[in-house]
C-alpha cells in the first residue's frame, strides 16, 4: 500500500509511525515542513519518498502535495496523527478522494463547541458549555451556569490556552488574556468538579480492538500551572476491570456519535460528585509519549498495530495487559540551566529493574516552563505488575529526585 504521512519527524514519535509502516511492507512517503536532508537517517530510510511544503495546515500547499503524488503512483491513505494536522487532512482526502476518517467528523473532534452539542443531543453526560466571542457573551453564560468557569480555545488540545475562572474579576481578566474581550472565539464551560483522566483506543471501521485507560495526578490544569509538582500519568493494566466500564461504554456510544471509523482516539473524562462526565475526544492518539507507555505496558508494538489497521482493517496482538505503566516529570527547581541531578543513583539503584523510559537533559541545557508540558525537562517511564505499586515508586520519584539549575 501507498500511504501518504504527515510530518513525519516532529514531533520526535512522529518516527514511530513511519517506523510501523514501513515494518509492515507499506511504502510511505511524507510531506513536511522540513528539508529532508534534516531528516534523521533512520527515517530517511524507512520513507519511499519525501515532499517539502511551507505549511502542513496550509490546505492548498497539502492538496498541491497530495495531487502531485497521485500523479506519479496511486495513494491509498492519507493519515495525520498530530491535532492541528487532522482537519486539514480530512479536507484534502475529501478533495482528493482518499478514504479516511471524515471532515465532519474531524471537525468534531477539533471544535469543542459543536463537539459538546453533538454528544449532548445524544445523552453524553457533558459539562454545561457553549461559544462566545465577546465578554458579555461570557458573563451571560456565567450568570446562567455559575462559577467557577473554564474558557479555552475551540480547537485548543491538552491544556493550551486554558484558563480557569472563579469570580467576575477574575472572567474579565482571562476574557483579556485569551482575547475573548477583543472577538476571539473560544470555548466555555463550568468547571467540572473531580478526578480527570483519559479513556484512549484504536478503532477499526467503528470498532474498538484496543483500549487503554489512564490517570491524571493531580489534574492537567494544576499540573501544567504549578511547578513544585511533578505530575504523573498513569496507565491502568486493570481495563476490564468492572470500575471501568461506564468509561468503556461512553467512549464507545462517543465514537458511534461523532462516527469515527478507522482512528486512534484520546477521549477525556472527569469522575466526581456529578458522576462521569465526558470532556473531550481528539481523533488521533494521545500526547506526551503515551503510546510508549501502553507498548512497554502490554508487551507489544501498538504503533505497529496502528500501522495494521491504516492498511488492512484489522489488528493482530492481543495486549499482555501484564504491567500498569506511567510518566513522572521532574521540573527544575527554577529557571536558567540545568546544572545536575540529585536522587537519581538511589532510584536506579532500587527500581532499574522497572525503569522503562528515561529522559535527563545534559547539564547547561536551557530550563522550560512548567507550560510547556510533561516531558519538556526532565522525566521518567516506569512500570510494574501493580498500579498501586507503581505509584508508590513514583511518589518517591517525585520526592527523591531533584533538577538543579544554575542562573
Amino acid at each position: 500500500m501507498n500511504i501518504l504521512f504527515i510530518e513525519p519527524a516532529f514531533p520526535a514519535n512522529q518516527r514511530q509511525f513511519v517506523r510501523a509502516l514501513h515494518a509492515i511492507g507499506a511504502n510511505v512517503y511524507g510531506i513536511g515542513e522540513r528539508p529532508y536532508d534534516w531528516l534523521d537517517e533512520e527515517t530517511r530510510h524507512w520513507l519511499s519518498g519525501y515532499q517539502q511544503i511551507r505549511s502542513v495546515t496550509d490546505e492548498g500547499a497539502l492538496e498541491w502535495a497530495v495531487r502531485d503524488a497521485q500523479s506519479r503512483f496511486w495513494v491509498d491513505r492519507l493519515e495525520a496523527t498530530v491535532e492541528a494536522h487532522t482537519l486539514p487532512a480530512a479536507h484534502v482526502r475529501e478533495r482528493c478522494d482518499i478514504p479516511g476518517v471524515s471532515a465532519r467528523t474531524t471537525y468534531l473532534c477539533r471544535d469543542k463547541v459543536a463537539m459538546k452539542d453533538a454528544l449532548r443531543k445524544e445523552g453524553i453526560p457533558v459539562a454545561a458549555s457553549g461559544g462566545v466571542a465577546s465578554l458579555s457573551e461570557a458573563r451571560n453564560f456565567a450568570e446562567a451556569v455559575g462559577y467557577p468557569l473554564i474558557l479555552k480555545p475551540r480547537d485548543s488540545a491538552g491544556a493550551a490556552g486554558t484558563f480557569r475562572a472563579d469570580n467576575e474579576a477574575e472572567l474579565q481578566r482571562i476574557a483579556h488574556a485569551s482575547g475573548v474581550a477583543d472577538g476571539a472565539p473560544a470555548a466555555i464551560e463550568e468547571f467540572v468538579e473531580g478526578h480527570e483522566g483519559f479513556h484512549d483506543t484504536l478503532t477499526v471501521e467503528g470498532n474498538v480492538k484496543h483500549e487503554f485507560i489512564s490517570h491524571y495526578y493531580p489534574n492537567v490544569l494544576e499540573a501544567m500551572r504549578t511547578r513544585w509538582i511533578s505530575p504523573q500519568i498513569v496507565s491502568t493494566n486493570e481495563v476490564e476491570h468492572n470500575r471501568y466500564a461506564e468509561v468503556r461504554e461512553m467512549g464507545r456510544r462517543v465514537i458511534a456519535a461523532l462516527g469515527i471509523t478507522t482512528s486512534a482516539t484520546h477521549m477525556e473524562w472527569f469522575f466526581g460528585p456529578k458522576g462521569l462526565k465526558f470532556s473531550e475526544i481528539g481523533c488521533r492518539p494521545p500526547g506526551v509519549g503515551q503510546w510508549d507507555s501502553y507498548s512497554a505496558g502490554n508487551e507489544f508494538d501498538l504503533y505497529r498495530e496502528w500501522a495494521i489497521a491504516v492498511c488492512h482493517h484489522t489488528t493482530d496482538t492481543r495486549p499482555s495487559g501484564k504491567y500498569a505503566c506511567g510518566i513522572i516529570a521532574l521540573r527544575p527547581e527554577g529557571d536558567g540551566r540545568i546544572s545536575g541531578y540529585e536522587g537519581t543513583e538511589e532510584i536506579f539503584g532500587k527500581y532499574g529493574h522497572h525503569i522503562v523510559g528515561q529522559h535527563f537533559p545534559e547539564p547547561g541545557t536551557p530550563t522550560q516552563g512548567v507550560e510547556a508540558g510533561y516531558m519538556a525537562n526532565a522525566w521518567m517511564r516506569v512500570r510494574h505488575e501493580s498500579f498501586d505499586g507503581l505509584r508508590r515508586i513514583l511518589n518517591e520519584i517525585g520526592e527523591k529526585v531533584r533538577v538543579k539549575t544554575a542562573g
